[in-house]
């Protein structure tokens, strides 16, 4: 029997995702990592992305918004996230209103930098559920 990592994602309001995996890809605050059975114990502050979660050769695909990961010892992993969303959760249509009303917002002249910075944390967001819940329907 192959080793296998307990992982799970918790957010505030859920817990998104809990199983036994073979990896997860996450992106982190200083580039993205994939950690496998046996990887050293680590803290990392993530970036909004996506989690590529690896089990029995299937591959699902999460839209996590910030947090930290936790890579503990015997085979555990956590992420607690800012929200986590699994792509049959996404309304594609949802998001690419969001995208859109980003956008708009973002060609404003006259945003102060905290508006700005609002703006373009929505917009990634979006992106990164619309690359989610397009990945489940095969589109990208």
């Amino acid at each position: 029997m192959s080793k296998k990592i307990h992982f799970q994602i918790v957010t505030p309001e859920k817990v998104a995702y809990k199983d036994d995996v073979d990896s997860i890809t996450l992106s982190t605050q200083i580039g993205e990592i994939t950690v496998l059975p046996d990887h050293a114990p680590l803290i990392s502050s993530l970036k909004s992305g996506e989690a590529i979660i690896k089990k029995d050769g299937e591959e699902l695909s999460i839209a996590v918004s910030g947090g930290f990961l936790q890579i503990q010892p015997k085979n555990r992993a956590v992420v607690l996230a800012d929200a986590a969303e699994r792509a049959e959760e996404i309304s594609e249509e949802r998001a690419e209103e969001a995208r859109k009303r980003a956008e708009e917002i973002l060609k404003e002249k006259r945003l102060d930098k905290a508006e700005m910075a609002t703006a373009a944390a929505a917009l990634e967001k979006s992106l990164i559920r619309l690359k989610v819940a397009r990945r489940r329907t095969g589109r990208r």
